[in-house]
């Protein structure tokens, strides 16, 4: 939480666009802590709440329109190099056989989240077909999670701050 804090004093809510646009090029901290975090001091009144969902929100779309677009372009070349990977092959049977869930579902989980876009981009789905399912998931993935940050959050934060300040007090 205090790196949070601190990125968000040198940056302001900036930090919260980046850590989720910028997340599938190489920045190692989970989008689920970053949303909390969020979530957690803006219930506290350190932050608006209304910037940071939409820093969060807009984040996470330039994210997986840039996958898409970049899986898009690539198409052929790109596809043609991971055709014989298994892993690459059963993603690209799930996506022919449970398109919409998939993407609907595929946000929920942890790096999918950006792989997944990058494969729809290469199986050249209509981006107006992707982009009504994986906005309105990534709308719901995110409202879920900085929802459960702004009510669970703090409370669970206070009480894990108690249990390790009683911890210390023993050792």
């Amino acid at each position: 939480m205090n790196t949070i804090i601190e990125l968000f004093d040198h940056y302001g809510y900036l930090i919260f666009y980046l850590a989720f646009s910028l997340g599938p090029f190489g920045i190692p901290v989970p989008n689920e802590i970053t949303i909390i975090s969020g979530a957690i001091l803006s219930s506290t009144g350190v932050i608006d709440p209304w910037i940071t969902y939409l820093c969060i929100l807009s984040g996470l779309l330039t994210a997986i329109t840039v996958a898409y677009v970049a899986g898009n372009l690539s198409g052929p070349k790109l596809k043609q190099k991971f055709q014989h990977r298994k892993h690459f092959n059963k993603a690209e049977s799930i996506l022919n056989t449970r398109g919409n869930e998939a993407i609907c579902i595929g946000l929920f989980i942890p790096v999918v989240r950006y792989v997944l876009p990058l494969v729809i981009g290469l199986s050249g789905q209509d981006f107006r077909r992707f982009a009504i399912i994986s906005y309105a998931s990534a709308f719901l993935w995110t409202i879920t999670y900085f929802a459960a940050g702004s009510y669970l959050g703090y409370p669970l934060l206070t009480k894990l701050q108690f249990l390790a300040g009683n911890l210390l007090d023993i050792l």
